[in-house]
């Protein structure tokens, strides 16, 4: 799984540089955002602007790295294509994250 990261102001950035979270690899997905993670003071984005599928295990996987920063430290997403969205909205995961349509957006919330 190829993520990588950058860190602007108190916001950790984290991409996902694939066209999947799905099944395959969920398990591989969440022990690098453990290691993207470990070691954050401020919360966290996501960039999910080159993932054009999610599967339920891709979703969970995202909802385990959101638990495992803890309460302290708070897990946005931003860039979700049509297709991304969707999951989100359908299952309801638009309520438990907040969703930003650019890196900009997020840095300014």
């Amino acid at each position: 799984m190829d993520l990588s990261s950058r860190v602007v102001g108190d916001l950790l950035i984290v991409s996902v540089n694939e066209p999947r979270i799905d099944a395959s690899v969920a398990i591989q997905f969440k022990d690098r955002m453990r290691e993207e993670t470990d070691a954050i003071t401020g919360h966290v984005a996501l960039d999910l602007s080159q993932v054009d599928f999610i599967d339920s295990s891709g979703l969970g996987a995202i909802v385990a790295a959101m638990k495992q920063l803890g309460s302290e430290h708070r897990l946005d997403l931003c860039c979700l294509n049509e297709n991304v969205d969707k999951v989100f909205r359908l299952t309801r995961m638009d309520t438990v994250f907040r969703i930003f349509a650019s890196v900009d957006d997020a840095l300014a919330a």
